[in-house]
């Protein structure tokens, strides 16, 4: 119990320490202060993480009562946590050189802190209107980091409009919930599963949460804010938002849709449906992109399609398994493409800002790269290439138990949305070859000759991702102690478990 709470309050308590600790360190003349005070913060949170979790291995799940509110750290909150404050920390590392030019750190190491902090109360609230808060808190720091670059036009332009759409969501989102109070008196979602019925209200709340929690998860159409938002935010960041701020998202929706399980409505097919809508449309528009971090913004939108069509399964069919492998790829999905977007901004930092050009990185920046840049080029074709489910990295691993699950249910219908994702996954490397092939190609690029050598600080964060990414598709059963109880947490919380 004390070591749940200290999970949670340490991190939105450090926060406003950061900053003032920056701001210290400004007037001090040390400018790095709020860089070093953020990355301890975050590794301070390790302690009351392994403990919580040790906790949860020995006792199970746990809850946290401060007057009338309630969190509770299930398998999925465990989940969520470990993959926030795991990539959070990296980010934290490899951010140290990549800002250290860059005036307002004390401001983004705080909110960095923050964001990790909101994100692990988020996957502990159980009750609708504390899920709507943290979501709001989550929304709220990611957009000052999005618009980090103020003066850069492209970067205020991509934070307004990520700020007008998590907005409208978050309204969409809070009307759902007036009308579930209206109906049963309670938000808190155990309650609300109890009484929940087919009724009009409850279908247009069950509507309206899709929507405003649908923005966030960057669900096709409502994913229009997700390209631009990753290409001008600092690339510590772009790897936040697609590595686990959208999957956050879709915890969030999960959570606010599993009150309404009692509908028996066909809310598997309804994920499945928009799982297949987002791997169509996401490799559709990666295709056409030249702009490195774009493309990998547009394949995020794929992969969120394969941990809905996981979830999917698994609320249609009670397929445990799918309900893992969908949990099972949204933390190889944070490793492969938090390492993807780390690499993708050390090469744009070498190349572009270490000179002071905020311009974009293109594929043809990259031609040669590995010849300079050897560790960076492993590091992003290693990304790319298990995102694209190239045995034997953890993509291929986490995709293909999702398969797995879908062709045990023996359904002709779910072995079509196998195929499928199955061919989409293919789709992916005619978008991630040519990456690949650029950097490797012997005349290297005037950027890649004028470029700058990264510092070290920011290649171990590559390296600890990399290592990741090739263990974990050779062991997949590491990750067995997150994924099983998240995944039977969740089928619970549907009715199938």
């Amino acid at each position: 119990m004390t070591a749940f709470a200290w999970l949670i309050i340490l991190p939105l308590a450090a926060s406003p320490l950061v900053y003032l600790t920056g701001q210290w360190g400004i007037r001090r003349g040390h400018p790095g202060a709020a860089r070093w005070a953020g990355l301890i913060a975050l590794l301070a949170v390790w302690v009351p993480f392994i403990r919580a979790a040790g906790n949860f291995a020995a006792d199970g799940a746990a809850t946290l009562t401060a007057g009338t509110q309630t969190l509770a750290l299930d398998g999925v909150s465990l989940l969520l946590a470990a993959l926030a404050l795991g990539l959070g920390t990296l980010v934290a590392l490899y951010s140290a050189a990549y800002m250290a030019a860059d005036d307002g750190q004390d401001k983004y190491y705080a909110m960095l802190v923050l964001l990790v902090g909101v994100m692990i109360g988020l996957g502990c609230a159980t009750d609708l209107f504390n899920l709507w808060l943290w979501f709001e808190g989550m929304a709220i720091s990611t957009y000052l980091l999005v618009a980090f670059y103020r003066t850069q036009p492209a970067s205020l332009e991509a934070g307004v409009k990520y700020l007008v759409q998590s907005a409208v969501g978050s309204v969409f989102v809070l009307f759902g919930i007036a009308l579930v109070l209206a109906q049963t008196g309670t938000l808190t979602l155990a309650e609300i599963a109890a009484q929940a019925t087919l009724t009009p209200g409850y279908l247009a709340a069950g509507a309206l949460f899709v929507i405003g929690f649908g923005v966030k998860v960057a669900a096709a159409p409502m994913h229009t804010w997700l390209p631009d938002a990753h290409a001008q935010a600092p690339s510590g960041i772009s790897a936040m938002l697609s590595g686990v701020v959208i999957e956050a998202g879709l915890i969030a929706l999960l959570r606010a849709l599993s009150a309404l399980a009692g509908l028996a409505l066909p809310w598997g097919v309804l994920l499945m449906a928009f799982g297949a809508l987002n791997m169509f449309v996401g490799n559709l528009m990666a295709l056409r992109q030249q702009q490195v971090k774009r493309l990998l913004a547009f394949s995020s939108l794929s992969h969120i399609g394969y941990m809905l069509i996981g979830l999917g399964v698994a609320v249609y069919a009670g397929e445990a398994a799918g309900a893992e492998g969908g949990l099972f790829h949204m933390l190889t999905h944070g490793l492969m493409k938090g390492l993807a977007f780390l690499a993708a901004g050390a090469l744009l930092w070498a190349l572009h800002l270490a000179r002071g050009d905020h311009g974009a990185l293109t594929i043809d920046d990259l031609r040669g790269a590995a010849r300079r840049y050897p560790l960076i080029a492993l590091a992003l074709s290693t990304a790319v290439l298990a995102l694209g489910g190239l045995p034997p990295l953890a993509g291929f691993m986490s995709k293909w138990q999702i398969f797995q699950a879908g062709a045990a249910a023996h359904e002709t219908a779910l072995l079509l949305v196998v195929i499928f994702a199955g061919l989409n996954s293919v789709l992916s490397l005619a978008y991630y070859a040519p990456l690949v092939n650029a950097m490797y190609r012997r005349e290297p690029s005037e950027a890649v000759l004028a470029g700058a050598p990264v510092p070290a600080s920011m290649r171990l964060p590559l390296i600890i991702l990399l290592l990741a990414v090739v263990i974990v598709g050779f062991w997949p059963g590491l990750l067995a102690g997150l994924t099983g109880p998240a995944g039977a947490a969740l089928l619970a919380a549907f009715g199938g478990g």
